[in-house]
């Protein structure tokens, strides 16, 4: 199932949360090389993991980490403001019905149902909280994956070339093809929401926005 969980609320789900931070060092700090930081239990965690973001996580059968996204409102703190402001020619992307999306984090054993899957879910939460986007910072390599999911971005801005481009990017929710997005996640409309709703509840997107 997709679980919506804030920061605070990690503590709730010890063996999801210790899979999801170690899978996320497994994936930037061994296979993708990054220069980020691992602690003494092989954590990846970062100053962002600190402002009580909001996570996606897939949790498998067992309860384990299948895969994950983290989101934070961009009238706060955000690493495309804080560390990719270049990709915007040093315009700052900040409103509240922007939110960004990092750490876009499959486990070694992930398929590509878990990563349509995520997507999904970045449907759902702009759909809940009444944004019109999400901004994020991807590499080469996630462009494909995008495609092939049914959500490519809107791209503002790149830096590199070949395997070490570095872009940042709009999804606004109507560029997407939900139907393709569902179909190669396995998933139904109905269950997507289902599992947001457990989570939140069915919010008005008027009274967030307002709030």
């Amino acid at each position: 199932m997709l679980r919506y969980i804030y920061g605070h609320e990690l503590d709730w789900f010890p063996l999801l949360r210790d899979t999801m931070f170690r899978d996320r060092a497994a994936q930037f700090a061994d296979r993708l090389g990054w220069d980020v930081s691992v602690d003494a239990q092989g954590h990846e965690r970062d100053e962002y993991d600190d402002l009580n973001p909001l996570y996606v996580i897939r949790e498998q059968s067992d309860g384990r980490h299948g895969g994950s996204m983290r989101f934070l409102p961009t009238t706060g703190r955000t690493m495309v403001n804080e560390h990719f402001i270049h990709l915007s020619e040093g315009v700052e992307i900040r409103s509240p019905l922007i939110w960004e999306c990092t750490r876009f984090c499959l486990s070694a054993t992930a398929d590509g149902k878990v990563a349509a899957g995520l997507m999904a879910a970045c449907g759902e939460i702009m759909k809940g909280f009444g944004l019109t986007h999400l901004v994020g910072v991807f590499d080469a390599r996630m462009v494909r994956i995008y495609r092939l999911i049914g959500a490519p971005p809107e791209v503002l801005g790149s830096d590199g070339v070949g395997v070490e481009r570095i872009s940042v990017g709009l999804w606004a929710h109507e560029q997407a093809n939900p139907d393709r997005v569902f179909r190669r996640a396995g998933l139904s409309p109905q269950q997507s929401k289902s599992w947001f709703d457990a989570s939140f509840g069915p919010i008005r997107p008027a009274e967030v926005v307002a709030a």
